[in-house]
């Protein structure tokens, strides 16, 4: 990067996206634009991601984990399923063509908005978790293609594991989040290893980017907070809104 100042705005940026990823879900749709816009070409900025991500749900199953909240072994099935699954989503990303990776993540993008703007509302009392048998095997199943889709590019897949698990698991969002971070930790793993072999990672700007993530998920992650936020939200909605479209006609 360019600029000094580019730093502490990384760091600045890490924090909210932590925050956002831990409460619910959608901070890489944040990560992503920045880093694009700081200088790096989509799938280097996709793999720089990774090093936050690994040292953000790291610290956020931490401070579940300081509250006592923990779904094992439940969330080691999901997240050895998603391994395997990010594996291949990490490799078609650094193999994909630039531009066809830059329509791709458009597309992503604006499939995400829907989902923030549109997502139902949950009714999270009164639900008895269904975490073994049949279901056990279907979250299997399912994390295995969200682990291809993390591995890919894992914008906006804390939306899509927090409907999963609550609609078909019925699980808290308290412990859906416990959930989500520990398997987002273990997939993450399998798909920075395949970027850094790709050579799609600049550790240093990832590393500090990771100070901010490290810390909204500490902090996000020992509170009890509702999920979303009106103006994150919207504010979110505007700045992907302009990189899809960036990126889809530049």
């Amino acid at each position: 990067m360019d600029h000094w100042y580019y730093y502490p705005i990384l760091v600045a940026v890490g924090f909210v996206v932590g925050f956002i990823n831990t409460v619910a879900g959608g901070g890489s749709l944040l990560a992503l634009p920045v880093l694009i816009f700081m200088g790096l070409p989509p799938t280097l900025a996709n793999g720089t991601n990774r090093v936050a991500i690994v040292i953000q749900t790291a610290l956020a199953t931490a401070g579940f984990k300081s509250k006592d909240v923990s779904t094992f072994p439940f969330n080691t099935y999901l997240g050895i399923a998603a391994f395997f699954g990010s594996l291949l989503g990490a490799k078609i990303a650094v193999d994909i063509d630039e531009a066809i990776f830059n329509k791709v993540l458009a597309i992503i993008m604006a499939a995400v908005i829907l989902i923030i703007i549109f997502k139902p509302k949950t009714n999270l009392t009164n639900l008895q978790e269904r975490l073994t048998g049949k279901y056990l095997w279907l979250g299997i199943i399912v994390f295995f293609f969200l682990g291809i889709y993390g591995g890919f590019i894992n914008a906006g897949i804390g939306f899509l594991i927090i409907l999963y698990l609550h609609y078909t698991h019925y699980m808290s969002l308290v412990r859906v989040n416990a959930t989500k971070v520990f398997v987002v930790f273990i997939y993450t793993i399998g798909a920075l290893g395949v970027f850094i072999l790709n050579d799609k990672v600049d550790f240093k700007i990832g590393l500090v980017l990771a100070i901010g993530n490290a810390a909204g998920a500490w902090f996000s992650s020992r509170l009890s907070v509702k999920k979303g936020d009106g103006f994150i939200r919207a504010f979110l909605i505007v700045m992907v809104s302009i990189m899809a479209i960036k990126l889809w006609f530049f």
